[in-house]
């Protein structure tokens, strides 16, 4: 077995004799290899989340029975006594995380050893990748860098002033500037508004300019979702699928929409409900392909799962929409996030929505870098049909919020911009929520 011993007693022996240091690792348990420098090490994070001081005292007492199996107090005392200085944390922490990866790719290759085959291969080549980047110093842009490459932005212009992946509707990229890598898009409306549409709508103009999207799916299967994108690409009459009674003009369009549509460069996936199943798949991808144009779309928030338990749900969300931001600013993709209303907006008389209708909002509003709703007069008045659809752009972090206005054609489930609504207002920027 790979370990060095040495390291863990020296990086456990620094954290006893100055318990701030402990502020200075980034270490895991699972990282040592000698089960009581384990025990130890996670004793002394049990006193750090109860911010208490790490001393032989505390680690003695957060130990309890266990403190025979580490071999006593006396061998706290002898690690604790062995340090001539604490200056080479950050070097012997280095050489456990060294012999962990060694340890761990040691592992799996034997795994595959034992019976080569395509399968194992594929475990092995995944790992292998996991484990380079493991313990390894995060390389951060300076501020000199940035600097420099902002002053390369400037000398280049974007073309038609889109800095991020256009959507197909000029009005919505005039405010927008596209969808923005990095950034966490809510769009949020009630049930049968048109949220589904207007995500396969973006999906489409993605996929036509060369992009990459994923769509996960937690409410339809991928053939009433591929119907749709076959209704839209093809101006087919969506309520045409339930009976299956279509023209020969429906078949042909039907037949170049399917052609168009097996060409793009998109996944839908159904089986896929917690946070980190969605983020490990988005990962998979963008890292087999870098270069590619990625989105995600995901639909939608309220029936996704974090995995653990809270005390309520508005917690849980919270603790999804943080994951994805965090996903997005980490692989630098756009994250477009439908969201369910609450009913609240239906009891008003304005049934335009607000921020606070967001349905068990949690950290929505923070976590977003964008959020929109999508309204229609007709949800609420059948008799006013006016196939006009507005999108009201209620928070952009970095730019103006406003109303976009559509023509939705909803036989077809196809959106066509109309304009922007009278002037824009600037947003405020809001100090705390940039640097959130």
């Amino acid at each position: 077995m790979i370990k060095n011993l040495e390291a863990e007693q020296s990086v456990l022996g620094m954290m006893l004799l100055e318990g701030e240091l402990i502020k200075d690792v980034t270490l895991h348990a699972e990282h040592f290899a000698e089960k009581k420098h384990e025990l130890i090490f996670k004793a002394m994070k049990n006193i750090e989340r109860a911010d208490a001081p790490i001393n032989l005292v505390t680690v003695t007492t957060e130990l309890e029975d266990k403190i025979s199996f580490v071999g006593g107090v006396s061998y706290l005392r002898d690690l604790a006594g062995s340090i001539p200085t604490t200056t080479t944390l950050k070097h012997h922490q280095r050489l456990i995380f060294d012999a962990y990866r060694y340890r761990k790719t040691k592992e799996v290759t034997d795994f595959f050893n034992d019976n080569p085959n395509g399968q194992r291969f594929d475990v092995l080549d995944a790992h292998m990748e996991t484990f380079r980047g493991i313990g390894m110093p995060s390389e951060e842009a300076s501020v000199y860098e940035t600097l420099m490459e902002i002053a390369r932005d400037m000398a280049s212009p974007h073309e038609n002033g889109i800095t991020g992946y256009t959507t197909g509707y000029q009005d919505l990229d005039g405010m927008t500037g596209g969808a923005q890598r990095g950034d966490l898009i809510v769009l949020a409306g009630r049930p049968s508004m048109g949220k589904t549409a207007f995500a396969l709508n973006l999906a489409a103009n993605h996929c036509k300019q060369g992009g990459s999207v994923q769509l996960f799916s937690l409410e339809m299967a991928i053939k009433p979702l591929l119907h749709r994108f076959i209704s839209c690409e093809g101006s087919i009459n969506g309520q045409k699928w339930r009976t299956m009674q279509f023209s020969n003009q429906d078949y042909d369009q039907a037949m170049e929409a399917i052609g168009q549509i097996a060409s793009w460069q998109m996944k839908i996936r159904e089986t896929d409900r917690t946070v980190s199943d969605i983020r490990a798949n988005v990962r998979k991808v963008v890292k087999a392909d870098k270069n590619a144009r990625h989105m995600i779309i995901i639909d939608y928030l309220q029936l996704m799962s974090s995995g653990s338990r809270f005390e309520r749900r508005d917690l849980e969300i919270g603790a999804i929409t943080r994951e994805l931001k965090l996903l997005a600013r980490e692989l630098n993709i756009p994250i477009i996030l439908l969201s369910q209303l609450s009913r609240s907006v239906e009891q008003r008389k304005d049934k335009r929505p607000v921020m606070s209708d967001l349905r068990e909002s949690g950290n929505i509003e923070q976590d977003a870098d964008v959020i929109g709703f999508l309204h229609r007069e007709d949800y609420y008045n059948w008799q006013k049909d006016e196939g006009e659809m507005e999108l009201l752009l209620s928070k952009q972090r970095n730019g103006p919020v406003g109303d976009v206005k559509f023509q939705f054609k909803k036989e077809f489930g196809q959106f066509v911009d109309r304009g922007v609504e009278g002037k824009v207002q600037e947003a405020e920027f809001n100090f705390s929520e940039t640097i959130a």
